[in-house]
């Protein structure tokens, strides 16, 4: 249950047409009272001699009889239960807006002098409750942070009436749409606000950039309309951001400060970003890429799998700073690799980079600095360009997405550790569809290297199995047992061919993460070792080594890749690990 206190009005009555107009609004019906402050005001949508006028009349008293009018005297929130939940009667909603108020201080109850409110409901999933800022007695009420004592006593409603329990926040999210802005969003057909689709904007554009120019130069090319504030001494302080075709009633294009956008996306908490990145040594880079031209998009995804690797050693036993700067990283490389993705991935990480927006703040302060290689992994997916959607380019993404997956559940963990409910519920949620891309991206690589497994000859797969023995005692029996096995033998096969010593290989990529609790230990191996001996990613269209060889009556099935870290027996993303 969502309170959503906007800021204060000054026209009551405009408020009241709004939220009784069924003729502009498809999800205005039936509008109608179910509480108010003496429990007896007009009721326009059901009493057919009310008026909106009277009701107007009968909530701005205490304000008219001021000598001077508050200029913002009207206060609105409205309430909006989860999709999930059960449909509450009016008498429940009642019972609720009371609670609001009382918390928000708007009308405390107890004998103290409050406001005069009225809570209207105009769908089956939330009400609104409007008040006029003025108490009984003249005063202003006590509702300093309103909002936040509203989401408190949410939190105890939804427990009470069995609702769905929303993680509690820091006030360190994103502001939330308003409802003015979703409707207007709906009148221009938008599936989203103006206010969301800049803020993916400018987080795009601002993912693995390292300069004010970079950024400002992606901003226009994403087709932003850009203000920037200037000091006297010509130095940028700020900037604003408007979509061309989201204007206000005077034709005039609406722009959000990047602040308003999210806490994160102000100039100065931009350019913490490459605070250790000097501005020069930032263009010199942008120079050589234009020199020499940017790597591959298969590169830029091995470099993103070591890049996570090294995080997640951070994410594990760093300290905080370091941790919330590699966290915050983090969600770059995210919204870079779903820009570059192959289609048959992209929506799932795209959606992934949209939960973990929400993990990538809290009050942890980053210092940033000692997250240069992800963000510099970023940098590449971003001048490495549109990957392919097989081949190298595939079989790397799902490289990546394995990784990944891991460095995102060590957030989730941390998160969880410090108490920071909402971020570790986001991360956890950006581990599901990583889940989901990573199976997309793998099925094909994987299968590849599961028919080669089943190709090599039966002596070099009894050797590889003593090998295995030897190296990994305490994991062989159920990697054998996984249909992944014949994946890793072809990996192994192809790192001895390539002059690598394998039982090295299995140690290292074994020591690297606990691994006993993993669906397919066999395929975190095959990633791990692969990457390691800087292997192909991808084996389809390559020759066998000659270790291959004829089997008797080998099976043509393919193996189906297990999502990465998925516990037996349980689908919590919060409590998977390798």
């Amino acid at each position: 249950m969502i309170p959503s206190v906007n800021p204060s009005g000054s026209d009551t009555r405009g408020l009241l047409y709004y939220l009784y107009d069924t003729g502009t609004y498809e999800d205005h019906t039936d509008p109608h009272l179910v509480a108010s402050f003496d429990g007896m005001s007009p009721d326009p949508g059901r009493h057919p001699n009310a008026t909106l006028t009277d009701l107007q009349q009968l909530l701005d008293q205490p304000v008219d009889a001021l000598d001077k009018r508050p200029a913002k005297h009207v206060w609105h929130t409205s309430v909006r239960a989860d999709p999930g939940d059960r449909i509450l009667s009016d008498e429940e909603w009642a019972d609720i807006a009371r609670r609001i108020v009382a918390a928000a201080g708007i009308d405390p109850g107890g004998g103290q002098p409050g406001c005069r409110w009225a809570a209207v409901r105009h769908a089956d999933d939330h009400i609104h409750i409007v008040a006029t800022l003025v108490t009984e007695d003249g005063h202003r009420p006590d509702d300093y942070r309103s909002g936040t004592r509203a989401q408190a006593e949410a939190r105890l409603i939804e427990k009470e009436f069995g609702l769905h329990q929303v993680a509690p926040g820091d006030g360190t999210a994103a502001q939330r749409p308003t409802s003015a802005e979703r409707h207007k969003a709906e009148r221009q057909g938008r599936e989203r606000t103006a206010r969301e689709e800049l803020r993916e904007s400018v987080r795009r554009a601002v993912t693995g950039a390292s300069c004010d120019e970079e950024f400002f130069d992606r901003l226009a090319a994403a087709g932003l309309l850009i203000r920037t504030r200037e000091a006297p001494s010509g130095d940028l302080l700020g900037y604003k951001v408007a979509l061309p075709d989201d204007l206000n009633k005077d034709g005039e294009p609406v722009f959000y400060p990047g602040a308003r956008l999210a806490p994160d996306l102000s100039l100065p908490r931009i350019r913490e970003r490459w605070s250790g990145e000097a501005q020069d040594g930032a263009r010199s880079r942008q120079e050589e890429v234009i020199r020499t031209g940017p790597g591959t998009p298969a590169a830029a995804r091995r470099g993103t799998a070591s890049a996570a690797w090294q995080a997640w050693l951070v994410v594990e036993h760093g300290d905080d700073a370091d941790v919330a700067a590699h966290i915050a990283a983090t969600g770059e490389v995210l919204d870079a690799l779903a820009k570059t993705s192959a289609a048959y991935t992209r929506r799932e990480l795209r959606d992934a980079a949209t939960a973990f927006e929400r993990a990538s703040r809290s009050h942890v302060r980053a210092v940033r600095g000692h997250d240069h290689a992800l963000r510099q992994a970023a940098r590449d997916l971003v001048h490495g360009g549109p990957a392919l959607g097989r081949g190298e380019d595939g079989a790397t993404t799902a490289m990546a997405i394995d990784m990944l997956f891991f460095l995102i559940t060590a957030a989730a963990h941390w998160h969880a550790r410090k108490g920071h409910a909402q971020q570790a519920e986001a991360a956890a949620r950006a581990a599901d569809h990583l889940r989901t891309a990573y199976q997309n991206a793998a099925a094909q690589p994987l299968g590849a290297l599961y028919q080669r497994g089943r190709r090599l000859s039966r002596p070099v797969l009894q050797r590889q199995t003593v090998l295995l023995r030897e190296a990994l005692p305490g994991l062989a029996e159920q990697i054998l047992a996984e249909p992944g096995w014949y994946a890793l033998a072809a990996t192994i096969a192809e790192a001895e061919a390539a002059g690598h010593d394998p039982a090295a290989l299995l140690s290292d990529a074994v020591e690297r993460r606990e691994l006993d609790t993993a669906d397919s230990v066999s395929d975190v191996l095959v990633w791990r070792v692969r990457r390691t001996a800087d292997l192909p990613a991808d084996v389809s269209n390559l020759p066998e080594a000659p270790a291959y060889g004829a089997q008797a009556n080998p099976r043509r099935t393919t193996a189906k890749p297990s999502a990465p870290g998925r516990r037996r027996g349980t689908e919590e993303a919060s409590s998977k690990a390798r």
